[in-house]
């Protein structure tokens, strides 16, 4: 299934029942979940160190660099998953409640093609 046939609420079950299954809730607190988090996140790094913004992007042309890059991001969206279900936050409105307070912070006419206030 895709994207466009799976909701946030269906990969919360997925990791839930993965984690209930194997009694893993007692290892799942939150310090646990948000240092796993950052962990994998420095694992999908690693696949992009020393590569310039080209050679990043190139990385599709690699099905097997494609795969690992894949599984890397599926470990921290499973990990932020659990992190969601483990402080019962609801992921949809935390994003949307974050880029309304993105786009107050960073208007698009101010910071558009740009990352930092004009001086």
């Amino acid at each position: 299934m895709s994207d466009k046939d799976t909701s946030v609420a269906e990969l919360r079950e997925i990791m839930h029942q993965f984690v209930q299954e194997r009694d893993w809730n007692q290892f799942h607190s939150p310090k646990n979940l948000s240092m796993a988090i950052a962990i994998e996140a420095a694992e999908l790094m690693e696949h992009f160190q020393w590569q310039d913004v080209d050679a990043a992007r190139d990385i599709r042309e690699s099905p097997e660099d494609m795969r690992q890059v894949r599984e890397e991001l599926a470990d921290i969206v499973a990990y932020v998953v659990s992190f969601a279900n483990a402080l019962d936050i609801d992921i949809s409105t935390a994003l949307r409640e974050k880029m309304i307070k993105n786009a107050q912070k960073y208007p698009a006419a101010e910071f558009r093609g740009r990352f930092r206030r004009s001086m």
